[in-house]
């Protein structure tokens, strides 16, 4: 259901996140699970704002399924980093890189961390 509405949207700006949450909201109660959990919290975060995320998904990630996954700590950095905390989302990043067994996916974290790193004054 939700990814219909990303499919009309020509651009993750253009998405009916509105749409979206509440639709996440009626999964939660016809069909739970950890990821629907997960998308849901990034949904909230694109209707309400990174931090209301980040408080949503502190309460998440205590569900089973959720506690230890890598892909919390994925979602912790991108708010994070949305959110302007740019140490704090290259430590989620890399937390995330060392949890998950994927090696494309430890690339793209480590990678998405590095872009976080500070650089050096000239």
């Amino acid at each position: 259901m939700p990814a219909a509405v990303h499919a009309e949207a020509a651009s993750s700006k253009d998405t009916d996140w509105k749409q979206i949450l509440g639709l996440y909201e009626l999964l939660r109660v016809m069909a739970p699970g950890p990821m629907r959990t997960l998308n849901r919290v990034v949904a909230l975060a694109m209707v309400q704002g990174p931090q209301a995320g980040l408080r949503e998904l502190d309460t998440a990630q205590a569900q089973p399924g959720l506690a230890g996954h890598h892909r919390v700590d994925a979602v912790r950095a991108h708010l994070l980093e949305v959110a302007g905390e740019p140490d704090a989302a290259r430590r989620a990043y890399l937390l995330a890189a060392r949890r998950t067994l994927s090696i494309p996916e430890q690339r793209y974290l480590e990678a998405r961390a590095a872009q976080l790193t500070p650089r050096e004054p000239e």
